[in-house]
């Protein structure tokens, strides 16, 4: 019983105490324990995993950021704002949205905010009257396959 009890410690002790091979003495005996390496490759995968759904939300949209580029009342305003901005570069994609009482215009999506900060300078640069800003936002993005588990 008392091997048992000792065994059962030696097991319990190994899962917390990590990785590695660890002997245990005793008068009874010794026991050794040996982790699997296959433990490593599947804490490494679940490291991953946490990651990626950090960045996820429940809605399936990703956490990111996109450059606002105008905030106002006027609906008309904001509607040319944003063809213009569409106009200068369509490889963006743009997006009007109302937060009463005010159209917001943002551009990109962006899964850092220095993935946006050059696109911030060139719209600064534009419109040097605007106040442009790179804001938290649930972007679009559609991970490679290579992420994709």
């Amino acid at each position: 019983m008392r091997l048992f009890i000792l065994l059962l410690l030696a097991v319990v002790a190994s899962n917390v105490m990590g990785q590695g091979t660890y002997n245990y003495t005793d008068t009874v005996g010794t026991v050794k324990v040996t982790k699997d390496f296959r433990m490593d490759v599947l804490a490494t995968k679940q490291g991953e995993i946490n990651r990626r759904a950090a960045r996820r939300s429940s809605s399936g949209q990703y956490r990111g950021y996109r450059i606002q580029v105008y905030n106002a009342q006027n609906r008309d305003e904001a509607n040319a704002v944003k063809a213009e901005v569409l106009r200068r570069f369509p490889d963006q994609k743009a997006y009007l949205l109302y937060q009463a009482p005010n159209f917001r215009v943002r551009l990109g999506n962006f899964l850092t905010q220095k993935e946006a900060l050059d696109l911030r300078k060139m719209l600064s640069a534009l419109y040097p009257n605007r106040g442009i800003y790179i804001v938290p936002d649930l972007i679009e993005y559609t991970p490679p396959e290579e992420e994709e588990l």
